[in-house]
């Protein structure tokens, strides 16, 4: 068998992507949080967990509850519940984000678009966190790098919409926000805001962190087990395609460390670190599960490890902007081509005025075409600023359209395109192309058109077409997807094409 020395020195050398540090090895985390309830804004401009309800901000996208004082009794219950996550953790997840920053790792992000209620169950979040993990496989061989992986899980239950209300036949009730606020039945029940959603949210976010930690740490992460599963994956494609090419590749790194001794039954390759990030939408919940470090001093939402602010709500006299701030967790922020180069230089400011590497993430979704003549411009101008941010490609949220039957969906082909489009520029501009976030799932869902290995087509979404909000790549698409960024990270780092 012939090997590639090259191949063999790419996987060995980033072979601790997959070593444990934080959130999968609780003894050396530090449980420094002090779970009081926050106190009162002090001062005008002075940062508090609750300072975003001062009259100068505006708060968009919040549901409005007819009972004040039921929110009131549901914020309380969350103030005295646990937190979700650790001040440690979300310091660990700064520091590879900070190396990430430097050109020395790459983010991977993906889950569901909005978990629902009545689809939790254990396989569910299995298969999605199995996925996951065989895509960073792909991508760390494929980068040379750490691959730091993320869930939209355990929090990502708020969805913002473009209208308040909903109307069908006539009768108008407020739109369907989630879970964590109300129902997607179409009654005034169900539309109502109920404030104790956030507390059935946290218990569902707790049990999902609780499996995560779980399959983290007892051997599901395995690489052998992951390349077993990657192996399946390309025996759905054609021979001698690029995808079994690069799965060789793997499998001949993989014999060659055995073959020297290496022994891959060690935790540094059975085990690793993954992490939760959500929206920032919902900010009485964000509020109620911000806890002060006892340690540093810091706060830190303890709902999840990072989070973000979309597109609608990262304005900048925005609550949401405001409450973000002041927090320790790294964040990230979503811009489309609507973002200028002035606005987005504000928003760095506003969200990382110390200018932290890690600290910042900037989430591109714009469109092919769209981000080649926009993501220069807004690169140009964070480089004259000497900003420290790490620029990552949502790749989805820009190719969404309907179709002729009704389906919302996305298109594979459309979707490559934009990651195409987001490498080409920063090869152009000397940056890090630093990461890709997905709304995806485990699930062999048909929601997203398009796909070399298993195509769906138009008139198979009506097949398994599941989702409650925007359409998702499957397992598969996801999968595919991951190759195809792994081949051109390939290409970045000196390494030879695969023939």
């Amino acid at each position: 068998m012939k090997f590639s020395l090259a191949g063999i020195i790419a996987f060995t050398a980033s072979a601790a992507a997959f070593a444990p540090s934080s959130m999968v090895s609780r003894s050396a985390t530090q449980l420094a949080v002090s779970t009081s309830a926050p106190p009162a804004s002090k001062a005008s401009g002075e940062w508090t967990p609750e300072s975003w309800k001062n009259s100068d901000f505006v708060a968009k996208q919040m549901p409005v509850y007819d009972d004040e004082a039921e929110l009131g009794e549901a914020v309380k219950e969350l103030e005295r519940c646990s937190p979700l996550v650790f001040a440690g953790e979300v310091r660990s997840l700064h520091e590879k984000l900070a190396r990430a920053c430097h050109g020395q790792g790459f983010l991977l992000m993906g889950g569901d678009c909005a978990e629902a209620f009545n689809e939790f169950n254990v396989d569910h979040v299995r298969d999605t966190f199995r996925v996951i993990l065989q895509m960073s496989l792909v991508l760390t061989f494929g980068s040379a790098m750490p691959v730091i992986k993320i869930g939209r899980m355990a929090g990502q239950f708020a969805k913002p919409r473009s209208e308040p209300d909903e109307v069908k036949d006539g009768v108008a009730l407020p739109s369907y926000r989630g879970d964590i606020i109300n129902s997607e039945e179409f009654s005034e029940e169900g539309r109502r805001n109920n404030p104790f959603n956030m507390v059935k949210a946290y218990h569902q976010s707790a049990q999902t962190l609780n499996i995560l930690r779980a399959f983290s740490t007892g051997g599901y992460a395995d690489l052998s087990r992951l390349h077993a599963w990657n192996l399946d994956f390309v025996e759905d494609t054609e021979e001698g395609s690029r995808f079994r090419k690069f799965a060789n590749k793997v499998d001949e790194s993989l014999r060659f460390m055995k073959a020297i001794g290496i022994d891959t039954a060690d935790p540094n390759f059975t085990q690793t670190d993954f992490f939760t990030a959500h929206e920032c939408l919902l900010l009485p919940y964000e509020q109620a599960l911000t806890r002060q470090d006892s340690t540093t001093g810091k706060w830190y939402d303890c709902s999840a490890h990072m989070l973000w602010v979309g597109e609608r709500t990262r304005d900048l006299d925005s609550a949401h902007l405001e409450f973000i701030r002041g927090i320790g967790n790294p964040v990230e922020v979503k811009i489309s081509d609507k973002c200028t180069p002035d606005e987005l230089i504000n928003i760095i400011d506003t969200m990382n005025p110390n200018n932290i590497p890690g600290r910042l993430t900037i989430i591109v979704r714009m469109g092919a075409e769209k981000l080649r003549k926009n993501l220069p411009g807004l690169i140009r101008a964070v480089q004259r600023e000497g900003k420290s941010v790490l620029w990552i490609s949502d790749p989805v949220h820009g190719n969404t359209r309907k179709t002729d039957s009704g389906y919302k969906t996305r298109d594979f082909e459309a979707i490559r395109d934009e990651l195409r489009a987001f490498f080409d520029v920063h090869d152009e501009m000397g940056s890090h192309p630093g990461g890709v976030h997905l709304e995806m799932t485990g699930k062999d869902v048909t929601e997203c058109v398009g796909g070399g290995v298993d195509e769906v087509t138009e008139e198979s979404l009506s097949d398994r077409y599941h989702t409650f909000c925007d359409p998702r790549l499957n397992g598969k698409q996801a999968l595919e997807l991951a190759f195809l960024i792994a081949e051109r990270m390939r290409s970045r780092t000196g390494l030879p094409p695969l023939e």
